[in-house]
């Protein structure tokens, strides 16, 4: 929906209302853009996530923490000799303490290299700028900010930012999230600091959690036989017997009657000439019919609603070699709009008759369709391919089922910084649905600050790690499964959506392409993964009837299914971001 009041307003109002710095780095999180999304993503909403984002993932904790930002353009020299050392601890929620051993060659680099960065911001008399200015003289002319003190705040900063991501990476293997934080603030330890001196810095940061499945007894693969249930509606047994007719009428077989004076009845075929006339106000024969219309040598089965009103009964009873005249009304759908709805009349002569046959659902029958197919296998391929189109729509139920039944079996510590991501986009998404809902934009913002935001994290966080545990077994049950999606199925979507978009009346020139291919990527590859789960799995299916169906909770859960996969597609393209 268009906005009136600008993006700068809001982002301006709620920076100031929140007290927050200006932003450094581009941390908007990623917010679904599939077109049935993209409409509801308001000004609003996207202020509120950069108001939220600007903020540390510990930010809404009632401690503050220390973030700090590297402007490194080269890495500090160590010689071989000073390498830096480091020691892990372990800490709940797949958080880690690291202590960092710091040598004396790195603690003089990091402080030579504020300085040099210094000289070329301020102006002293008698030096130019960039030029090499002596540290007692720089660090007087800093004094507004510090001085020395302010100069070793620096210095620190730039050590964590230099070298706790590679200690994380390279030492002890781990994927760091977010920004680490000091254990003592720099400011703290820049009263003890001295430049050319060892360090010890302690950090604590979030990382990536490791992923473990429980064992499961009797299962070679931990994610077999997940046991589970849903509901749907009965199984369309009427589509399925109307496929297995047209199936069995491709094999028909077709006898000539012999006797001459055998006469059509339901269910035989004939061969027919055909000669077509309007009919007249007084049921007689009119101008003839095109040629489109008539035929020679025409094959008519005869059978309930094949053809046009009317020639079916007019057939019935007649004889080899006999021409009847048939009065029959075309279809009021029919794309010749000349003949739509109109009475018309057919000489038809009989040229042959035969006896139709069907084959029975036999192995042999199953084998000639395909071989290897075996009767009973031939009925379970067509059932579900007569199912299909109503098994989409129970999707959402289903996967629900099994998301439910992979949370059992896995563990997985779930980062603090995840869960505060998660919250953020859903807090400003619900922003945007109170703002669609009729409430006030001075309303809205009042809502937006830390304190309601602590509480809706409170409220939302068991939810967000129920779901990333099931979004981070089904990627890790993908890798192990080597599933990949075909890229022509990503393209085909992605076309797909933006044609829905386009009918919509949507623009789909400020999307991302790169990213809405990642996020339609993920999104089906996370649908294979939930289909394989499917087939090995111990599911009980309640089948109820119009009546005793939740169409609500169906809608709900299909909805919750859909988030789930738009959220875990936006935070895997957020990370690779």
């Amino acid at each position: 929906s268009s906005w009136l009041p600008c993006q700068h307003f809001y982002l301006t109002t709620l920076l100031t209302s929140l007290s927050i710095p200006p932003l450094q780095h581009s941390l908007i999180p990623c917010i679904p853009t599939t077109p049935s999304k993209m409409a509801r993503i308001s000004q609003l909403a996207l202020a509120a996530c950069l108001a939220l984002s600007a903020l540390h993932a510990d930010a809404f904790t009632a401690v503050p923490s220390q973030t700090y930002v590297s402007t490194r353009n080269q890495p500090l020299f160590l010689s071989s000799t000073e390498a830096t050392g480091s020691s892990l601890k372990r800490l709940p929620d797949s958080a880690v303490e690291l202590t960092l051993h710091v040598p004396a060659a790195a603690t003089s680099a990091a402080y030579d290299k504020v300085l040099s960065e210094v000289a070329k911001k301020v102006s002293i008399p008698g030096f130019r700028k960039g030029a090499k200015i002596p540290p007692q003289v720089l660090e007087n002319a800093w004094s507004k900010n510090g001085g020395k003190r302010g100069l070793k705040t620096m210095a620190i900063n730039e050590l964590v930012g230099e070298l706790i991501e590679t200690a994380l990476k390279e030492e002890h293997e781990l994927e760091p999230i977010g920004q680490p934080s000091l254990v003592t603030s720099a400011e703290q330890l820049a009263d003890t600091f001295t430049p050319g001196e060892e360090l010890d810095l302690t950090v604590k940061c979030d990382v990536w959690p490791e992923i473990q499945f429980k064992q499961v007894e009797g299962q070679d693969k931990p994610y077999s036989g997940l046991k589970g249930s849903y509901k749907r509606k009965p199984f369309n047994q009427e589509r399925f017997d109307a496929a297995m007719r047209d199936l069995l009428e491709r094999y028909v077989k077709l006898e000539q009657y012999d006797d001459a004076s055998h006469a059509l009845t339901t269910g035989d075929a004939c061969k027919v000439n055909m000669v077509g006339y309007m009919a007249t106000a007084d049921g007689e024969k009119g101008e003839p019919l095109p040629n489109a219309a008539s035929g020679d040598d025409v094959e008519v089965v005869l059978g309930e609603g094949r053809y046009m009103e009317g020639l079916v009964e007019g057939l019935e009873g007649g004889k080899v070699g006999e021409t009847v005249t048939v009065k029959v009304r075309f279809p009021d759908a029919l794309k010749n709009k000349d003949l739509a709805g109109k009475d018309a009349i057919f000489d038809v002569e009989i040229l042959s008759a035969s006896r139709r046959t069907l084959p029975e659902v036999t192995d042999e029958f199953a084998n000639e369709v395909r071989e290897g197919l075996t009767a009973e296998s031939l009925k379970d391929e067509l059932r579900k391919a007569v199912d299909s189109q109503d098994a989409q729509e129970y999707m959402g139920v289903r996967n629900a089922a099994l998301g439910k039944a992979l949370s059992d079996i896995i563990d997985v510590d779930v980062p603090d910084t995840l869960v505060t991501n998660q919250a953020r986009e859903k807090y400003a998404l619900m922003m945007t649905d109170m703002r669609d809902s009729g409430m006030a934009d001075e309303e809205i913002k009042k809502l937006i600050n830390p304190e309601n935001f602590i509480k809706y994290k409170d409220i939302q966080k068991d939810d967000i790690v129920r779901d990333f545990k099931i979004s981070m077994a089904v990627d890790e049950i993908a890798r192990l499964e080597n599933i990949q999606v075909p890229a022509y199925q990503v393209e085909e979507q992605i076309q797909s959506l933006k044609d829905q978009a386009a009918k919509e009346g949507q623009s789909t020139d400020g999307l991302d392409d790169e990213q809405m291919r990642r996020k339609v990527e993920s999104t089906l590859e996370r649908r294979m993964v939930y289909d394989l789960l499917a087939e090995v799995a111990d599911l009980e299916v309640e089948y109820v009837t119009d009546d005793e169906f939740d169409e609500d909770l169906l809608e709900k859960l299909a909805q919750e299914s859909l988030e789930r996969e738009q959220a875990a597609a936006a935070e895997q393209a957020s990370e690779e971001a």
